[in-house]
């Protein structure tokens, strides 16, 4: 018998293994954290599949999401990653890795970790949601909205409250499995 799955997910491998085995698991791992901050910032006005076919390439062309290294990318770097057909080739979105990369250092340093500093927002453990249909599960929320504020402030690019509110979904900050799936009393 096939266990129920988040409608969202279904029809898709890709879509599937990563709905079963990574979203909404809580994250407390930096350089995990980092590597969805990039990869939910690259899906700004695109589709998440899209940015999931895509995942492998990123790790490869951003030096296995190497935080210290890519926030010393050099021009040369920017123009190789601009020509890299395997990645979204956005300037803005380019630049916005690097410069970000350097800002979550900056609160790695202030904060003893990432972690500590997003986990704070909810007190460090998952908020559990109880979304019946994902249809109907938010886009954004007051806390994704303060979560946006506090990192533009800091100077962060392409972190939009409904960038947030899917970062937090896909680290586990919030569970918006559907109550009758699977993962839900999992994760």
């Amino acid at each position: 018998m096939e266990k129920h799955k988040c409608g969202w997910c279904l029809g898709d491998k890709l879509y599937e293994s990563y709905h079963d085995t990574e979203w909404g698991k809580p994250v407390y791992d930096d350089q995990t954290l980092f590597e969805f901050l990039i990869l939910e910032t690259m899906q700004a006005g695109l589709s998440w599949i899209t940015i999931l076919k895509k995942r492998a390439n990123y790790f490869d062309a951003l030096d296995q999401f190497d935080i210290h290294k890519i926030s010393n990318y050099t021009q040369d770097k920017q123009d190789e990653l601009l020509m890299n057909s395997g990645i979204i080739r956005n300037k803005l979105k380019i630049k916005s890795i690097i410069s970000n990369a350097q800002l979550f250092i900056d609160i790695q340093k202030e904060y003893g970790s990432f972690s500590q500093f997003i986990w704070s927002y909810v007190d460090g453990k998952p908020i559990k949601n109880k979304v019946v249909d994902y249809k109907k599960a938010p886009a954004n929320t007051p806390l994704s909205d303060q979560i946006s504020k506090d990192l533009k402030k800091r100077g962060f690019k392409f972190v939009g409250s409904t960038i947030m509110y899917a970062f937090m979904q896909a680290t586990g900050m919030v569970n918006d499995h559907e109550v009758n799936c699977h993962r839900y009393d999992e994760v």
